[in-house]
């Protein structure tokens, strides 16, 4: 499997893999999320493709902090249902934390959804501990 770097031609693809996780977004809008993800430096975004076909995306970005060190945080995760428990998504993370490496960043921080108990079996296989809960508020400005 190769990774690579997420394009913006990869919109359709990537749309398919975040609806397998319940994130409907417009085709159109994604590609434009993909765009402001590529530009900023901050940012990293990679795609797990075979035989022309994307298996899996990673995203993640530097969070710089007032109270605690800069960290990565992984941001997204999503790999094809036809290939999960196959290595594609460790791969993944590890692309992503050899990024963080890269930038003198030596933590990754990720948040997963309490009812998705495989996700967080699978990030614990691979060395994350559970350190916190929260609850997430948001507020919509538009």
């Amino acid at each position: 499997m190769l990774i690579r770097p997420l394009r913006s031609s990869d919109q359709q693809a990537a749309s398919h893999l975040l609806r397998q996780l319940d994130y409907n977004v417009d085709v159109a809008e994604l590609a434009s999320r993909i765009d402001r993800v590529l530009a900023s430096s901050t940012h990293f975004a990679v795609a797990a493709e075979e035989s022309g076909r994307i298996y899996g995306l990673a995203h993640a970005y530097e969070r710089p902090a007032l109270e605690k060190a800069l960290e990565v945080v992984l941001q997204s995760l999503v790999v094809d249902q036809s290939v999960r428990k196959k290595g594609v998504g460790k791969q993944l993370v590890r692309a992503a934390e050899t990024w963080a490496i890269s930038r003198g960043i030596d933590r990754v921080v990720l948040h997963t959804r309490i009812d998705r108990e495989d996700a967080r079996r699978f990030y614990e296989r691979i060395g994350y501990k559970v350190t916190a809960t929260s609850h997430l508020m948001t507020k919509c400005l538009a």
